[in-house]
């Protein structure tokens, strides 16, 4: 029973509890295709490269099966890991005897590597054995560790064999005769163990699990790994009031908190998690649900410091944003934290990976001259296979339970089966999310009986109707809530849900100052952009958009897979005038100004063909962005 990214059935703070990922099958053309590219080329292509990059050569050296030096960066165990995770998550979703091959050979060679002791860390071996745990700072030890439990735990669920269990256990147990009250102190660099460690509790229910990711976050902020605010170090996880350092790390941290929370209800620790959280979405999240901003330490930027062309925005990160506001979810069962769940899954996260499952973002820049490209992989690898297990983990996301209640989170047309107090649900989706709004829901419960189903009704979307059984719900339908429908339900009971999802222009706060004067285009869940393929005629910086400009909605079947595409009447911008000046008086040059047809596409979608400039934020001609509100243009 895969209950992943994260299990909470048993926890005792948690709203909500996730269904099985075995127990959902994605049936649409939008998520169900991706699935397939993950399973057929995504796992086995990133096999190969772990292969060819000598990573997993590193457990065979480690075991003493081959000779040679260790291949690659000292962390490079945990993209293994991840890749394991993901192949695990894919399997129990739909069963696939080569992966399911490729992953019970990458499983032997994993256990043959521990040590005697219960320590694994393929670079800390033969000469380097004298070397462990003396810098948690940098060298990734209990990182590593982490994704080990993950892959585990994964493994266990997905087969329900233990032998990667049983050598997670053993890491873990070492770790915890290492570290902890009366023993070393210490606090790991780079958060992930965090998670991990109350995840390892949760499935083997041993109380030292738990009680040793308390004690790593409560290391935290004095100094032990040199005070760096990049590494989140600077101050006790308590007192932070605001999101800052590297932006994984940080949010990794707010993952292994907000599971501890949910495991012991300590308020002071969700009580940060809240300011965190506002503190990143308010001012510090990009419109794609991208974070951290800076290059310099991969870091977060200071309130309002969003720059487009020299974004940061790493796919870990946007990955870790999904993790963290799934599991804030789990913990409070709030729709605004489902919001920035799918706005960074549809947009800042799937950026990170071609249409063909084969290429990478690590950086997702929101505006490029046609220099940015995806890559096969990675010196460091990590977005590759971390894109990979949450693709993997998405049927897993749509659903979950509460007492007497079924919620449903995301709209994808799929099947559920759902334990209830006895009784076996099937909750069928029938929809074209996310380029339509219209969702049908059927509900066949094994038996009549009164429960609650939860329907989501996204923060984006202004105007909503449900009805049941062809009647209209007479409760008020709020934006970014969810809407509780109570009755007996009985076999083929059918909610019919209508999101309306006009065309939106979105506007930044005027402190994001790359961005005044600018809009950018969203539509449902998805955020857009000018790309140089779909308008060859003229240079997209050079598009702007106008207070006359009306858009149509389009879907277009045999465009990148499969897109509604937003097309509009606009101007463009002769700036040929300049000639080769980089200041002019106000008075000295003169722009021209064309009117033009452009097409926009998802931004998830951009730089799948030929290379050419592509921008978010389109410049706003002949209104004021900085005052006013803009109305919405029906599709």
């Amino acid at each position: 029973m895969v209950t992943l990214l994260v299990n909470t059935l048993e926890s005792p703070w948690a709203r909500l509890k996730p269904i099985p990922i075995e127990n959902v099958k994605i049936m649409d053309q939008f998520w169900a295709p991706r699935l397939k590219t993950l399973r057929e080329e995504t796992l086995p292509s990133q096999y190969n490269l772990m292969e060819e990059t000598g990573r997993i050569d590193n457990f065979r050296r480690a075991a003493g099966k081959i000779k040679g030096p260790f291949r690659g960066a000292y962390y490079n165990d945990s993209d293994v890991y991840k890749w394991v995770e993901a192949a695990c998550l894919t399997l129990a979703y739909e069963r696939d005897q080569k992966i399911a091959t490729l992953l019970t050979n990458v499983i032997d060679e994993i256990v043959a590597a521990q040590d005697e002791d219960g320590y694994l860390n393929t670079y800390f071996t033969y000469e380097k054995k004298r070397l462990r745990w003396t810098n948690l700072r940098d060298m990734h030890e209990l990182y590593c560790a982490g994704h080990l439990f993950q892959a585990a735990i994964a493994y266990h669920r997905s087969t329900g064999e233990k032998e990667l269990l049983t050598t997670a256990v053993r890491f873990a147990d070492h770790i915890a005769s290492v570290f902890g009250p009366g023993k070393r102190r210490g606090t790991p660099g780079h958060p992930e163990i965090e998670m991990a460690l109350v995840e390892l509790y949760r499935e083997t229910r041993k109380e030292e699990y738990l009680e040793l990711a308390q004690f790593f976050l409560d290391q935290r902020g004095y100094g032990l790994i040199g005070g760096s605010i990049v590494l989140i170090d600077h101050k006790p996880f308590r007192q932070l009031d605001e999101i800052v350092g590297h932006a994984v790390r940080a949010i990794y941290l707010c993952c292994g908190a907000t599971d501890i929370f949910m495991e012991t209800g300590e308020r002071e620790l969700y009580e940060t998690l809240e300011k965190l959280w506002k503190n990143m979405v308010y001012k510090r999240m990009y419109v794609t649900g991208g974070v951290g901003s800076r290059h310099a330490g991969e870091a977060f930027g200071d309130d309002y410091e969003l720059p487009n062309r020299r974004a940061y925005s790493e796919t870990c990160a946007s990955v870790a944003n999904v993790m963290w506001n799934w599991r804030m979810l789990l913990a409070t069962g709030e729709s605004r934290f489902t919001d920035i769940m799918e706005l960074a899954l549809y947009n800042a996260a799937l950026a990170g990976i071609s249409l063909n499952g084969r290429e990478y973002f690590y950086v997702n820049p929101l505006a490029d001259r046609g220099r940015h490209r995806r890559q096969r992989w990675f010196g460091c690898a990590c977005c590759p296979p971390n894109i990979a297990r949450l693709l993997a983990s998405v049927p897993g996301m749509i659903y979950s339970t509460s007492d007497n209640a079924i919620w449903v989170h995301l709209y994808v047309a799929s099947v559920a089966r759902i334990e209830l107090k006895g009784n076996e649900v099937r909750i069928t989706q029938e929809t074209e999310y996310p380029w339509d709004g219209r969702i049908d829901v059927t509900v066949e419960p094994s038996k009549d009986d009164e429960f609650s189903l939860y329907l989501r009704i996204p923060g984006w979307c202004r105007a909503a109707t449900v009805n049941v059984n062809g009647r209209k719900v007479r409760k008020s339908v709020k934006p970014s809530n969810y809407l509780e429908i109570s009755r007996v339900w009985g076999t083929g009971d059918r909610v019919e849900i209508e999101l309306d999802m006009p065309v939106t222009l979105l506007k930044s706060h005027p402190y994001v100052l790359n961005n005044n004067y600018r809009v950018a285009i969203k539509r449902g869940p998805v955020v857009y952009c000018l790309e140089q393929a779909d308008n060859p005629e003229y240079d997209v910086w050079n598009i702007a958009i106008v207070p006359e400009t009306k858009f149509t909605a389009t879907y277009e079947p045999e465009l990148l897979g499969g897109v509604v595409v937003i097309e509009g009447n606009g101007i463009g911008l002769d700036i040929s005038a300049w000639n080769n000046k980089l200041y002019a008086e106000m008075d000295e040059v003169q722009v021209k100004a064309i009117p033009v047809k452009f097409k926009a596409v998802p931004y998830y979608a951009w730089a799948n063909r030929s290379p050419g400039p592509m921008i978010v934020w389109i410049q706003a001609l002949g209104f004021n962005t900085l005052q006013g509100g803009k109305k919405l243009y029906k599709a």
